[in-house]
């Protein structure tokens, strides 16, 4: 629709008494940058630290960490014993040891650190890398040991830098 020449005359009259802003008033907005185009090598460096993840990231996504909580611990101290939040007061390796002989000398290193009062100890048992199509043996049987005992609170599986998958903190109940 095009302006007649009585709304131009109909507007100059309703703005007659109208004065423009000082210019010293006037508030200017800076000018947003520019974007600039990402090179191909960019895209491919973002690419790539989206799908990488840190070792311990990866140690949760595979599936095989070891992790129990009783109903005695609270969430807030089964989450400080995953992150490795706890002193570690003694550990066991139970490397290469027979699926009994690993369950001997378990079952002396529990009863020593309880008598010993330790709250938290480490023990090693392995990934199973040379167990075969079994899998994981002793792994396996720390996981179901641990569990039927009442003076375990709880456990989890150590972030890399203290056997990842191929050992467990154990919190252990305060005599």
């Amino acid at each position: 629709m095009e302006d007649t020449p009585d709304d131009k005359s109909l507007f100059r009259q309703a703005m007659a008494d109208v004065r423009p802003l000082p210019t010293d008033k006037r508030h200017d907005h800076p000018r947003r940058p520019r974007p600039r185009r990402r090179r191909a090598a960019d895209t491919d460096s973002l690419l790539g630290e989206s799908l990488t993840m840190s070792p311990f990231e990866r140690l949760l996504e595979t599936g095989e960490e070891l992790n129990y909580c009783s109903e005695q611990l609270s969430r807030q101290a089964y989450r400080r014993l995953r992150r490795g939040e706890y002193a570690v007061q003694d550990e066991i390796d139970l490397h290469g040891m027979s699926v009994a002989r690993a369950r001997e000398v378990l079952i002396e290193f529990i009863a020593e650190s309880l008598r010993q009062h330790h709250r938290c100890v480490r023990i090693v048992h392995g990934k199973g890398m040379r167990s075969g199509p079994r899998g994981p043996v002793l792994k396996q049987e720390v996981n179901r040991w641990l569990r039927q005992w009442d003076s375990v609170l709880g456990f989890a599986s150590t972030p890399p830098r203290d056997g990842g998958t191929g050992a467990v903190y154990v919190l252990l109940r305060r005599g």
